[in-house]
């Protein structure tokens, strides 16, 4: 083993037959695992080459002459934070929009005025890569702070095949960061841009015959994502988009049932979408896609809150068709300019009625599926990244309960520390 953590209160996230049940080392000793939180108390996890070799208990574990012990002295340790969907890359702001809407007009409104998603299409095309650059890393501070060890970053704001591979160029610029992991999808069916104005399907062509060639070439995404709605693209248009990405090897994924059911997500769940977000609008019929084809429902509280959206998502008819409900940031300019996975799971909880378990399930393991990532990423298990976040907390739901209070110590990231201010 390269390093040794010891003296920690762990948290694995795995799945287990019943509640104290966890797949490690025998003899370990469990508390508070009525609830499924799986606290390993006084645990120690070994590393290897950036993988998790051992997870034990202190007894187990022989770390006589080793070189690199660190004594994590009680601190709570879970896997490392997911944000499984954002907008993180862009330019300008749309505060003018938030004031907007405040004073009583639609979203809908504001963007088929030439605001919303258009209004920082004119500012992000109008920036250079490195401008880019230096405003997402900025903006990721604030999700590191909260644990963040992998995010998902989204094109979207280009709508031309020049200014989408901007965008995804520097999503794999921070992705080259030695203290973050960066997975990277195509959104140009985020909306119509103007030169396009009532041609969408010529548009969807450009998609399909330019745009996702040539990124897939170049493997800069790793999957393509479309806007499923009204005032977005249909369900045919998106299908088109859906078939060429998974010609040229992309993993697919859908913005579905945001403002209206439109069927989205059974379409991309039947195509073999790793997650559907936003959902509100989700009919028994597309809940029961998702459980039928493994799909992950994300959740996105943040454009819910921000919006004072009304409909909520179903989530009992979640539970109950036992189908994995991720939660994520969604940070983006002009529906969710917040850059907190801790409140995030807060409002997945006080809004939505998530309890504290599901959340941090839904910002580890099924963070880690939302992007097809379950197999090595999101939960706490020998030979799995070494991806954690280490906190002074004494309990898990200490992470949806309170937001703002500096708790992390540490993020370790392939077994590297990087420790918080």
């Amino acid at each position: 083993m390269d390093r040794v953590l010891t003296n920690l209160n762990l948290v694995t996230m795995q799945p287990a037959t019943h509640p104290c049940e966890a797949d490690t080392h025998a003899s370990i000793s469990t508390n508070d695992c009525s609830n499924g939180y799986q606290v390993i108390e006084n645990a120690v996890i070994g590393i290897t080459n950036g993988k998790i070799s051992f997870v034990g208990s202190s007894d187990q574990a022989d770390l006589h002459g080793h070189p690199d012990v660190i004594d994590c002295q009680q601190a709570l340790v879970t896997p490392g934070i997911i944000d499984c969907h954002t907008h993180l890359i862009f330019a300008g702001n749309r505060a003018n929009e938030f004031e907007q809407r405040l004073q009583g007009v639609p979203y809908e409104t504001i963007a088929k005025a030439g605001g919303g998603i258009l209004a920082t299409v004119k500012a992000t095309r109008a920036a250079s890569e490195d401008d880019l650059f230096e405003l997402a890393v900025e903006r990721l501070e604030g999700l590191k702070r909260d644990g963040v060890t992998t995010i998902e970053i989204k094109s979207g704001y280009g709508l031309t095949l020049e200014d989408e591979i901007k965008m995804l160029r520097v999503a794999k610029a921070i992705g080259c960061l030695e203290d973050i992991k960066v997975t990277s999808t195509l959104l140009a069916a985020h909306a119509l841009p103007p030169e396009y104005k009532d041609r969408a399907d010529d548009y969807i062509d450009h998609i399909c015959n330019d745009i996702i060639p040539v990124v897939a070439a170049e493997k800069l995404a790793d999957a393509v994502d479309v806007f499923c709605e009204n005032i977005g693209f249909s369900n045919q248009q998106c299908e088109r988009v859906y078939l060429a990405a998974i010609e040229h090897g992309l993993k697919i994924k859908g913005h579905t049932e945001q403002l209206s059911n439109q069927g989205g997500s059974q379409l991309a769940a039947s195509l073999g979408a790793t997650s559907v977000d936003h959902i509100e609008y989700l009919d028994d019929s597309g809940v029961n896609a998702l459980h039928q084809h493994g799909t992950v429902a994300t959740l996105l509280p943040g454009a819910f809150y921000f919006l004072r959206e009304t409909q909520f998502p179903p989530i009992e008819a979640l539970r109950n068709a036992k189908v994995p409900m991720a939660i994520a940031s969604d940070f983006n300019p002009g529906t969710s300019p917040i850059a907190s996975m801790r409140m995030m799971m807060n409002l997945a909880c006080t809004l939505f009625r998530l309890t504290p378990e599901e959340s941090l399930r839904g910002v580890t393991c099924h963070a880690a599926q939302a992007l097809g990532l379950g197999e090595t990423r999101g939960q706490v298990r020998v030979g799995m990244d070494a991806d954690l976040a280490i906190w002074q907390l004494e309990h898990p739901a200490e992470l949806s309960y309170r937001i703002g209070v500096p708790d992390l110590l540490a993020r370790v990231v392939d077994g590297e520390f990087f420790y918080a201010d």
